[in-house]
């Protein structure tokens, strides 16, 4: 395999951090952390891989926000007290000694938990109950429960745990922090016509639907330093509900991204299901050449981007200022080096990784691949 790629490992500049390439770990859950939410030696170790196999920085995965509701999986890390921002110490430490800069992503799940021991009632911001079932990878089974329509205390509790969230974050080591406010969970949930429900000023409109969105983007990025980064992820399509997008097309999208970005000092990561570089809403523009258009801020692009050369020609038609693998970097932690060597990464195998997300399950995995590899099998 042959591959040249100058503005992929190319250095830049992303909000104050300086990037050794453009190649990007996106974010994705693990359940590896301990029964009360703490990070754990192998999530240091795996995180540490990403940075030795030459990816220059890592999105760490969703992590609840809160002791209430925001928990949406069994063994999901949280930042939402010191003990647990202590123990993500040693991650963020193992990966910058490897060489690469970490954010993570803050995280509620909204209606779609289904591992929470805070509370039994998931909250949203209508009473509907969620499209799909729950994952049986991550531990669940059968349809997801009614949730409670939140109240506006509820959501300026939520848009305070978000804050102090960030605050834990930066406190552990995190070069910043990246709001999740895409693929099905809370924040999401209020931008989706089909589980906003409301009358109010948080639901109708797409202006009252990106309102909640906003108003967290703004404590997050109040809440920490302007040298830290903040950004948010967005998408159109969403893991539990694969036939929705944003039913205003072109427009809604300009709506959404103008507004997030006008908090300024942020960057928008936007993904979807059917590939990230494909043009969108019947339009020859894709999503993140929008989102860099409509915000005016840097872009961060995911979905689908593990051909090299797909990537690039994103970067260099303008359209993102990163790119972000997520399955291809689940499957080879060593996707750059290998690229910029001409060698072939290990395939993804979803059959093999889906079953149990936990990183052990993972790390077994690439050893057989590996080995089957130099086996020549």
């Amino acid at each position: 395999m042959t591959t040249h790629c100058p503005i992929l490992f190319s250095p830049v500049s992303f909000l104050g951090l300086h990037l050794k390439n453009r190649v990007v770990v996106g974010p994705m859950t693990r359940t590896s952390a301990t029964d009360d939410g703490r990070a754990t030696p192998i999530m240091a170790d795996y995180y540490a891989q990403y940075a030795n196999g030459g990816f220059s920085l890592v999105i760490a995965e969703a992590t609840y926000v809160d002791e209430e509701a925001s928990q949406g999986w069994w063994n999901q890390p949280g930042i939402a007290n010191a003990a647990q921002s202590d123990a993500w110490r040693a991650v963020t430490q193992a990966v910058r000694a490897a060489g690469a800069s970490i954010i993570l992503q803050l995280y509620h799940s909204g209606s779609v938990s289904q591992g929470n021991r805070f509370t039994k009632q998931n909250i949203a911001p209508s009473a509907v109950r969620p499209p799909g079932a729950m994952a049986e990878h991550h531990g669940g089974s059968g349809p997801f429960s009614v949730p409670r329509a939140m109240e506006k205390e509820d959501m300026h509790k939520v848009a305070q745990s978000f804050a102090l969230a960030a605050r834990h974050a930066i406190d552990a080591g995190f070069d910043g922090v990246e709001v999740h406010g895409a693929n099905g969970y809370l924040l999401d949930q209020f931008l989706t016509t089909d589980t906003n429900l409301r009358t109010d000023e948080y639901g109708g409109s797409v202006a009252n639907r990106v309102r909640f969105p906003l108003e967290v983007l703004q404590a997050v990025r109040a809440a920490v330093t302007a040298d830290k980064v903040v950004g948010i992820r967005l998408s159109p399509t969403k893991s539990t509900n694969i036939e929705y997008t944003w039913p205003g097309g072109v427009e809604e999208s300009r709506e959404i991204c103008s507004t997030l970005g006008a908090v300024g000092n942020v960057y928008l990561h936007v993904s979807a299901n059917l590939g990230i570089a494909e043009p969108v809403f019947g339009v020859a523009e894709n999503l993140p050449s929008m989102a860099r258009r409509f915000s005016g801020m840097p872009v961060i692009a995911c979905g689908m981007l593990e051909n090299p050369a797909r990537a690039e020609q994103l970067l260099a038609s303008s359209h993102a200022d990163l790119v972000a693998l997520s399955r291809a970097a689940l499957a080879d932690p060593d996707w750059p080096k290998r690229i910029q060597r001409g060698e072939t990464p290990l395939p993804f195998d979803y059959d093999a990784l889906a079953p149990n997300s936990k990183i052990e399950t993972a790390f077994a995995w690439r050893e057989r691949k590996r080995a089957q590899m130099q086996a020549g099998k």
